[in-house]
């Protein structure tokens, strides 16, 4: 059986998102990068219903618990190519092996939005090497985002 193959998965654009899932979205973010990662910083950032950007929610169940989550932005002015950002494994689904499976849907996400186009992300740095697995590469030295080391990478067009 496939990892995450239990998890009833949706890709909702974020100006169709509901408000249930947004609050479980947003409760589920707060309680691992703010209270779990002891990170204070302001996690609505304007990007959730914005125009192109996709929200991946994986669930125990149509109406069960957000177990994976990853938010993909459209390229803009500031950036050129699409990014990946606050993919989360929940805590009670962690050991399941979902980052993969989650990490795929969303490049297969960009894919079909942006067909040949590279992926960035903002990755902590103590996850560079799963993601140089998945084919990203550092292009940035590390630094700190809100007390947090982080590297940017990209995956290459393909």
């Amino acid at each position: 059986m496939t990892a995450g193959a239990d998890l009833e998965w949706s890709e909702v654009e974020g100006d169709e998102l509901d408000a249930a899932t947004l609050y479980d979205v947003l409760a589920l973010r707060s309680a691992v990068f703010v209270v779990e990662q002891e990170c204070v910083y302001q996690d609505i950032d304007g990007l959730d219903l914005a125009t192109g950007t996709v929200h991946l929610v994986g669930r125990f169940g149509r109406a069960g618990a957000i177990a994976a989550y990853a938010r993909v932005l459209a390229p803009d002015d500031q950036h050129l190519a699409p990014r990946i950002g606050r993919v989360i494994v929940a805590p009670e689904a962690r050991g399941q092996q979902l980052a993969r499976p989650l990490m795929h849907r969303a490049l297969a996400t960009c894919a079909y939005r942006w067909p040949g186009e590279p992926v960035d992300l903002g990755a902590q740095a103590h996850l560079a090497g799963f993601y140089g697995s998945l084919g990203f590469a550092a292009i940035s030295e590390p630094y700190d985002e809100d007390g947090i080391p982080h590297v940017w990478m990209r995956r290459p067009r393909p």
